[in-house]
Order: C-alpha cells, then sequence, then structure tokens
C-alpha cells in the first residue's frame, strides 16, 4: 500500500499522517457527552472519531470465575469482564444519531466491531475503515468478515506476536483485502514507556509491507510524536473531556486541549520531515553570504605579498573561497587594498 488508507472515502490522505481520536468509554453512557466528544476531536482537528461497537453479552459472559475478573492493578480491578463492558460499551441505538452528528461536525467515524454481529450492524453506516482490537487479533472468523466488507482494515497488534500478525494478514488477503494498516500498540493502561519499543514499529513495516502507525496508550503526546518521525502514518490516541469526570479509560486518554497541541506537533513534525535534499532554500542562500570567505584584515600596498598577517578566512562570505586560501599566500597584489576588502582574484598578479 502506498497510500495512508488508500483512496476510501474520506481517508485517502496520502501525504498527510491519519489522527483518530478514540472515544472508547469515555462517552459515560451519556450521549450527549458522546457528541461533545466528537465535536471536541474535530476542534482539535482530529481527522476521525471512532468508537467501539459490542454488546456486554457479545464479548463475555457474565461469569466471576478466576478467569473472568479484571486483572489485578490495572484500572477495572474489583469488576468482572461483564461489568467492566456493560460500563464501557456504546448503546447500538447512540449509533446513528453518533454518525449523523460526526457528518454534521465534519469528521470522519468507524469503529470497531467486536463480533460478526457488529459487523453486520455497521455495515450500513458505510463506514471509511474497519479497525481489529488488541484482543480480538485472534478472532480469525471477525477478521474474515470484516475484510470481506472491501474497506480498508486497522489491526492494533497489543497481543499479538508475529505468526498472530501473519496469520491476520493472510486472512485478509485470503478474501481479496490487502488494505491493512498495522498499528504497534502495547496493551498495557498506561503503557510504560520503556514497554513501547518503537523500533518494532519500523520493522512491521518492512517485514510486512503495510502503512504502519500506532496505537499510543502512554501518557501525553511525545511517544506519539516520536513514531510519525519514525514513519507513522496513523496515529491513535484516547480522547476524554476531563480526565476528573473517571470511566474505564480516563487515566490514559487525552484532554481536548492536550490532544489539539499533540495534533499540531505532529503537523510540524510532518512538515520537518520534508524530502532528501541538499538545496539551499532562499533563507538559506541569503544567509551563506554571511559564511566565510578570504578578506584583508591589513592594509596593503601595490606590489606587496599576501601573508597570513594580512588576509585571513573571516565572515561575510563576499571574498574569495577559503579554499584558495594557501594557493594565494606569497602573491603579490596589483593595487593598494584596504583593511575590509573582500579578496578577489583581479586584485591579484
Amino acid at each position: 500500500m502506498n497510500s495512508v488508507i488508500l483512496n476510501n472515502n474520506d481517508l485517502s490522505k496520502s501525504c498527510k499522517v491519519y489522527i483518530i481520536a478514540e472515544m472508547s468509554a469515555n462517552h459515560l453512557q451519556d450521549i450527549e457527552r458522546a457528541k461533545r466528544i466528537i465535536q471536541a476531536a474535530k476542534e482539535a482537528s482530529a481527522d476521525a472519531i471512532k468508537i467501539q461497537t459490542y454488546r456486554p453479552d457479545t464479548i463475555t459472559i457474565d461469569c466471576y470465575g478466576k478467569e473472568f475478573l479484571c486483572t489485578p492493578g490495572s484500572p477495572w480491578e474489583g469488576m468482572n469482564l461483564f461489568e467492566l463492558y456493560k460500563t464501557a460499551y456504546t448503546p447500538w441505538e447512540w449509533h446513528r444519531e453518533l454518525f449523523e452528528y460526526a457528518k454534521e461536525c465534519g469528521i470522519s467515524m468507524f469503529s470497531s466491531p467486536f463480533d460478526l454481529s457488529s459487523v453486520d450492524f455497521l455495515r450500513q453506516f458505510n463506514m471509511p475503515a474497519y479497525k481489529i482490537a488488541s484482543y480480538e487479533i485472534n478472532d480469525i472468523p471477525l477478521i474474515k468478515k470484516v475484510a470481506s466488507e472491501g474497506k480498508p482494515v486497522i489491526i492494533s497488534t497489543g497481543l499479538a506476536n508475529l505468526g498472530d500478525i501473519e496469520l491476520a494478514i493472510e486472512t485478509c488477503n485470503r478474501v481479496g483485502n490487502d488494505q491493512i494498516v498495522l498499528l504497534k500498540c502495547v496493551s498495557e493502561y498506561p503503557t510504560p514507556y520503556e514497554d513501547i519499543n518503537l523500533k518494532t514499529m519500523v520493522n512491521m513495516k518492512e517485514t510486512f509491507g503495510c502503512v504502519v502507525g500506532l496505537s499510543d496508550h502512554s501518557l501525553g503526546g511525545c511517544v506519539s510524536i516520536a513514531a510519525v518521525a519514525l514513519g507513522a502514518k496513523v496515529i491513535e490516541k484516547h480522547l476524554t473531556l476531563s480526565r476528573k469526570d473517571g470511566g474505564a479509560d480516563s487515566d490514559f486518554s487525552m484532554e481536548p486541549d492536550e490532544f489539539g497541541r499533540m495534533v499540531q506537533d505532529i503537523r510540524n513534525v510532518e512538515k520537518s520531515l520534508g524530502n532528501v535534499t541538499y538545496g539551499l532554500t532562499n533563507r538559506q542562500k541569503m544567509s551563506k553570504k554571511r559564511a566565510r570567505s578570504l578578506y584583508v584584515v591589513a592594509d596593503i600596498a601595490t606590489g606587496q605579498r599576501l601573508t597570513p598577517e594580512n588576509i585571513k578566512s573571516i565572515r561575510p562570505g563576499y571574498g574569495l573561497h577559503t579554499k584558495y586560501y594557501e594557493e594565494v599566500l606569497g602573491k603579490t597584489v596589483n593595487c593598494d587594498l584596504k583593511k575590509g576588502t573582500a579578496l578577489q582574484w583581479k586584485y591579484i598578479d
């Protein structure tokens, strides 16, 4: 793939990093808050807002067996998985209203389906892409169904080893879909910086020949900005209105002003990356006139020789190039030269 996310709807931004604001559970079961997050994403200049589509009973079962309890030490310790997803899921009856609101705001919106019925449900919204979450990278029937929709498939790799990634890509390819974006991701919330290993993202691009990016659960925007410098073409970051409001994802989410600064920093990095060039800008060409050259630094009378005492390499750059310094030493001048004269060949015999 040569473009960021190919030529699908408004995702045909081949020259720009595609920045996704992840709402996830930050709506706190309030549709008006969800709309404010969509508006905040637009105002922060995100390219897209992403939600998640599942029901608690399509992702797990209501069970208190040890393996169904949330990870000790995680932000959700003390809950079972069903309880977590009951507080975190986006009600399906909201979807149409949220998609329409995003369209009114002028921002793209798409979702992560978490089961086969979610894919069927989302089809009506004609989304520009689908997202496979890290925990679903081993759900091969889900990936096959999503890839069969013929849209770009963005795959987070937060729990994937090399074989998992290979199998996910093969599954997409088998149904004729090569519109794949791999996101480097670490499923730790928040992610310690030392666990991120951004260089893996670079290797993913080399290994799989896919567009790559970062789904970033670390604090702040520095890791996302660094990822762009290393070649990321997609950045996903959680967005909330205020971390103080709480919620399952609040601890590692960005607030709107932080998100906006990150977007601006990414755009500045994009500009600074530019192209491979050794040419000078117009400003550099002007500045080069202030670089060093050969100047007369003591008065010289006609017929006198040039010596280290009367010529030197100094700023500015209107005299002979400094590479001629040794060549002109010992030569005589054919006219009187005042201190501060830019040395030229016409003055030298």
